[in-house]
């Protein structure tokens, strides 16, 4: 049973949040429940734009930083430090969906999703690790939550390796929680399904208006409708009678069983 937060039950913590421009990152509402949040990404301006949100009813400092490098996330610690204090709430939360074929060879864009859904974990997981050891011995309490996916176990067509990424963060969770444990540390990872962040804007609002879609074969209107959610170049779409399936965001348009979904 879960389970909404109200109140002010994070007051004296202080959290960090990588991947926070969009998405899951942007949706914490750690700063609303009292904690003093340091959000990081790549997107400065978009990073200003939270934090100017939240400063208005809580405490928060932008922190740009491309976790894929590690010497530049240990020095986002160290800001995080200078600035809020020790971190003892950390939502590892980067990462990055790239869809398509196996046999496609797209390599360049399994490199990216290893680099940032695993080396871009680890490099936050090196840097806060100390911060959250210190903040467990000095009795306060102290949280590490990765984001995963539900495709860390479900077999997913063209998933292969993204699903591979986020196998990888949740067994990785399991391990963490051994270890650290014993320092009481507590170790979390979440498997969301899909979740719609601001990745295809341009999508929303010139092909599918409203989070609608219809369907045309050839030159035929579908008699159906439905919802949609995107996540990188693929889209899952629910229709009226229930039915599920999804397709690709290919060159302005969506492809789906040889089909192509097109505003109405």
């Amino acid at each position: 049973m879960s389970a909404l937060l109200t109140g002010t039950p994070l007051t004296g913590r202080v959290a960090v949040i990588s991947g926070a421009s969009s998405g899951i990152g942007a949706a914490t509402r750690l700063a609303r429940l009292g904690a003093k949040v340091a959000v990081l990404a790549r997107r400065k301006e978009k990073l200003d734009a939270l934090v100017a949100s939240i400063n208005g009813g809580g405490t928060a400092v932008a922190v740009p930083v491309d976790v894929t490098g590690r010497e530049a996330v240990h020095a986002a610690a160290r800001q995080v430090a200078d600035q809020l204090g020790t971190a003892d709430l950390v939502v590892n939360n980067a990462g990055v969906q790239l869809i398509s074929p196996i046999t496609d060879l797209r390599q360049d864009d399994w490199q990216r999703q290893i680099d940032l859904n695993i080396t871009g974990v680890m490099n936050v997981i090196g840097a806060f690790v100390p911060h959250l050891t210190a903040a467990a011995a000095a009795g306060k309490p102290a949280d590490l939550i990765t984001t995963s996916s539900i495709a860390a176990t479900r077999i997913l067509e063209k998933f292969s390796v993204y699903s591979g990424t986020k196998a990888y963060i949740s067994h990785l969770t399991r391990l963490l929680r051994v270890e650290l444990g014993p320092q009481n540390v507590r170790v979390a990872t979440i498997e969301p399904g899909m979740v719609d962040t601001d990745q295809n804007d341009f999508l929303r609002q010139n092909l599918l208006p409203d989070g609608r879609y219809d369907e045309a074969r050839g030159d035929r209107p579908s008699a159906y409708t439905g919802r949609y959610w995107v996540n990188g170049t693929r889209i899952d779409y629910l229709d009226d009678l229930g039915f599920w399936a999804y397709g690709e965001f290919r060159d302005g348009e969506l492809h789906h069983a040889g089909y192509r979904l097109t505003r109405r």
